[in-house]
């Protein structure tokens, strides 16, 4: 099947290309970074999607040096193989940074490449001192307002609540970056909802995957919101998001210890971004321990942010409407 044509993308630094036989595999990823989409320059890192069977045929012998729940990983000098459990097959060039993966089912190809994608931009950027963190990150009047939550705790359907209120701007629905000044800065690749988001969203701008572990996700496109895009916001507040069953809504003081324990488990790759991780550890998961100063690196950013940022706990109810209005209410108060 003939190869489609190179599309570039640069995430802070982080330049790279997608091409390949999968134009479903292909397009998902392009609509995802389209925030970040650029000319080439030459010297990006080349991402392939091919969708034919995995060839395992000529691979080295060798035993396997990772488990995940996704796959297999294998070591060989300056290669990694990562095997789908037979359904697709990745290989990483270690030296040139390149990944190309072989699948006939489409979303597995995207899937994979999505995460790759993750992970590398994560640890290129963990190295220039600007780190990930799990939470929907908004802004508004130029401050940022960062909540955070679990995993299916909310904050992709909050942030689509919080999107009706033209004021609010959105930095990332699942994953901002903050830099060393605790500024938060943009990572806008999709709105992630387990629900259809209704008439409002045109099918056009949306796509249902399925992915390896979590089942099936609608994502609205980048698109879709892009006028409603920051760029980067400076600090403002932090809300530690937890779900309850009450109808209502609420907004209660914290202390700076609990906030600090969220934001550092939740920018720590491995724990509150666990997605990826066989593209950056070598033999296994205790090889983040070892990673002393990109830890003090996160902690600096984090204690940075919470300096200059209110910090709450925010009680999540049945109600989305409500909760957008309590987060939007209360940023209009300390925020103005």
């Amino acid at each position: 099947m003939a190869q489609s044509s190179a599309t570039a993308f640069e995430v802070y630094g982080y330049r790279f290309l997608v091409a390949g036989s999968s134009p479903r595999a292909v397009d998902g990823i392009c609509r995802d970074f389209a925030f970040f989409r650029s000319q080439p320059l030459g010297g990006e890192v080349r991402i392939e999607v091919v969708e034919e069977p995995p060839r395992y045929d000529g691979l080295p012998a060798g035993a396997a040096s990772i488990y995940t729940p996704r796959n297999v990983v294998y070591r060989n000098g300056t290669r990694t193989f990562v095997d789908y459990h037979g359904k697709a097959l990745g290989t990483h060039d270690l030296q040139h940074g390149g990944f190309r993966v072989q699948s006939l089912d489409p979303n597995l190809l995207y899937e994979s490449c999505y995460l790759f994608l993750l992970s590398q931009i994560s640890q290129y950027l963990d190295l220039r001192g600007m780190h990930r963190i799990h939470a929907l990150g908004a802004s508004l009047n130029g401050r940022a307002i960062l909540v955070l939550a679990p995993m299916g705790g909310g904050k992709s359907t909050l942030c689509a609540h919080l999107l009706r209120y033209p004021e609010v701007k959105l930095l990332s629905d699942d994953s901002p970056y903050i830099d060393p000044r605790g500024r938060v800065h943009a990572f806008p690749l999709h709105l992630g909802l387990l629900a259809e988001p209704g008439s409002q969203v045109p099918e056009e701008r949306r796509r249902l995957v399925q992915r390896m572990e979590f089942g099936p996700k609608v994502l609205v496109d980048y698109d879709y919101f892009a006028d409603r895009v920051c760029p980067a916001a400076e600090p403002g507040i932090v809300l530690l998001g937890s779900r309850t069953l009450s109808s209502g809504c609420s907004i209660e003081r914290t202390s700076l210890a609990d906030g600090l324990r969220a934001m550092v488990s939740n920018s720590v790759v491995g724990l509150g971004l666990y997605h990826g991780l066989e593209f950056i550890l070598e033999r296994s998961a205790w090889e983040l321990l070892s990673k002393v100063n990109v830890a003090g690196s996160r902690l600096r950013n984090c204690l940075e942010l919470m300096r200059r940022s209110q910090v709450r706990r925010l009680m999540l109810g049945r109600d989305s409407e409500l909760n957008a209005e309590t987060v939007v209410r209360f940023a209009r108060e300390v925020l103005a």
